[in-house]
């Protein structure tokens, strides 16, 4: 598509667009609504605890923006039909969806429970298709350019190393892979599908992680760059990932690592 070479920053603007984003109460999932708000998006923050959700989304209208918040458990089929048609209802469409919810329970391969596996299936892996389908259906109901953007790791391309994770590191395997397929099978159709591969981000996620003595020094030793993400080190990935500045990127797993994947 053409665009106006005389202000190329205008291609990472979202004007006119509505990105749904899940997990958007806290962590990445905060940092890309309130990114995609101040690029000019309408934004759906859906997440888990819906207290949270609200005051995301009260933060965002406090500072001008169009926002709404939505309480979802991605992993409840029923509930993730339920909230997407009733954001396409609200708010018109949805041109942008972030998969950023997702859980992680760290344990030694061989004492971790079916339940445990099966709960983190359930919201890494099993909610990423169920919202991707949900916002798909609206998008090629309403040839939408959409954009999907799933939160994978580094974890998902790598055996990691510090600690044993393999529900997580599965799962998010699993995400760089289905952000592949998804991408095949709608590109025709105008959707693009991509992610990025977050190193170890200064979230709730990891917080409880990096108290443990030596993890921090570990992953600062592991890391080229020499230190941990912030939130904010995430947003120009998914701000070019969301907008029609990546126009001509699909399928593709960006690693937003500090080195980490290059060794």
């Amino acid at each position: 598509m053409p665009r106006d070479r005389s202000n190329p920053l205008a291609a990472f603007r979202l004007d006119g667009d509505v990105a749904a984003v899940t997990g958007g109460a806290s962590g990445i999932g905060l940092a890309a609504a309130e990114a995609f708000a101040a690029a000019g998006a309408a934004v759906a923050v859906l997440d888990r605890n819906a207290e949270a959700a609200e005051a995301a989304a009260a933060k965002l209208v406090a500072g001008g923006a169009k926002a709404f918040a939505w309480a979802l458990d991605v992993a409840d089929a029923a509930s993730v039909e339920r909230v997407f048609a009733d954001i396409a209802a609200r708010l018109g469409k949805i041109d942008v969806l972030v998969n950023s919810a997702g859980i992680a329970l760290r344990r030694p391969t061989i004492e971790l429970s079916l339940a445990d596996w099966d709960k983190v299936v359930a919201v890494n892996m099993t909610g990423v298709f169920l919202c991707s389908q949900a916002a798909a259906r609206d998008m090629l109901a309403k040839g939408t350019r959409g954009r999907i953007i799933n939160i994978a790791s580094i974890m998902g391309l790598s055996g990691g190393g510090i600690y044993p994770n393999i529900s997580y590191q599965t799962t998010k395997g699993a995400v760089v892979n289905m952000t592949r397929a998804l991408a095949v099978e709608w590109a025709r159709q105008g959707i693009r599908v991509n992610a990025i591969a977050p190193t170890w981000v200064r979230t709730p996620l990891i917080a409880g992680l990096i108290e443990i003595p030596g993890v921090l020094a570990e992953i600062e030793r592991m890391t080229p760059l020499g230190r941990l993400a912030e939130v904010e080190d995430m947003v120009g990935a998914l701000l070019f990932l969301a907008s029609h500045a990546s126009a001509m990127v699909t399928g593709h797993t960006l690693p937003v690592d500090g080195g980490y994947l290059a060794q």
